[in-house]
């Protein structure tokens, strides 16, 4: 990858030091506009092949933009100055299965064996949909993204199984046929939808009760519009139970320096 760019730097580190300090500890869509943000993964060194090999298997929920080394807190690819330990808003911390808290830092529970994903995040190609005039509702209410556990089985891997998680943006028709163009170009946070409209045919009973994140108001005249979501891989945490995880906080992502530009597909 060519050296990061001044500007996604400036406006990445900025971001990560006023998290790092508690400055701010929410979700993070339509913070660093243009910088790349991403789903955060922690896992001990004995299951990380499978869990690569379960992102492999399943592109659209899990794109993987980095992996580090044992141990390593770092992402040198992804950010200057970036810890993986303090530079989230909030992290899930996960013992069996169960999730046992949800720290603003990790450094109390870090491991020399844990190695950690970065994940693409649909937060990245919302600036696109914004740009192009398209409204992203959660951001306009100023809450999180609703996000949903459906009843489609990602594909299996080594120990690793669960269902596939989305997220949603209510989208006139128009608007709706727009960001699947818009989107298909960014196949590293996601890429194109993978369901419009009637959520009860992928087992969401109650749209207005998501099971992460923040509900928004859908218009009579608006589509909900389900993208694949990098929470995915906490619904494989709880059904695996491995001894002990760290994920991100559903919407408080990992601000890295590489622009949304460097995404996009020709």
């Amino acid at each position: 990858m060519d050296a990061l760019p001044d500007q996604g730097f400036s406006l990445g580190r900025s971001e990560r030091r006023r998290i790092r300090s508690g400055g701010f500890t929410g979700p993070t869509s339509g913070l660093a506009p243009g910088n790349v943000q991403a789903n955060l993964v922690v896992l001990p060194h004995a299951l990380a092949n499978d869990f690569l090999r379960f992102a492999q298997a399943n592109p659209k929920p899990c794109p993987v933009l980095a992996v580090s080394e044992p141990g390593d807190p770092t992402f040198p690819m992804l950010a200057r100055d970036l810890d993986i330990r303090t530079d989230l808003p909030r992290y899930r911390v996960w013992r069996n299965g169960e999730l046992a808290e949800e720290p603003t830092e990790v450094k109390h529970v870090w491991r020399e064996d844990l190695v950690s994903f970065a994940i693409g995040c649909s937060f990245s190609f919302e600036e696109a949909l914004i740009e192009d005039g398209i409204e992203v509702r959660h951001i306009a209410c100023g809450r999180n993204v609703p996000m949903y556990r459906t009843s489609i089985p990602c594909v299996s891997a080594g120990v690793f199984h669960g269902p596939l998680v989305v997220s949603m943006r209510p989208l006139k028709p128009a608007d709706a046929i727009r960001a699947v163009q818009i989107t298909s170009r960014f196949p590293s946070v996601h890429g194109a939808p993978v369901h419009l409209g009637m959520p009860e045919m992928i087992g969401i009973n109650n749209i207005d009760k998501p099971d992460y994140g923040d509900a928004v108001p859908i218009g009579p005249d608006e589509l909900p519009v389900f993208w694949a979501c990098g929470v995915t891989p906490q619904a494989a945490v709880a059904a695996v139970k491995p001894e002990f995880c760290i994920t991100h906080a559903p919407g408080s992502m990992l601000i890295t320096d590489l622009r949304n530009t460097r995404l996009a597909a020709l």
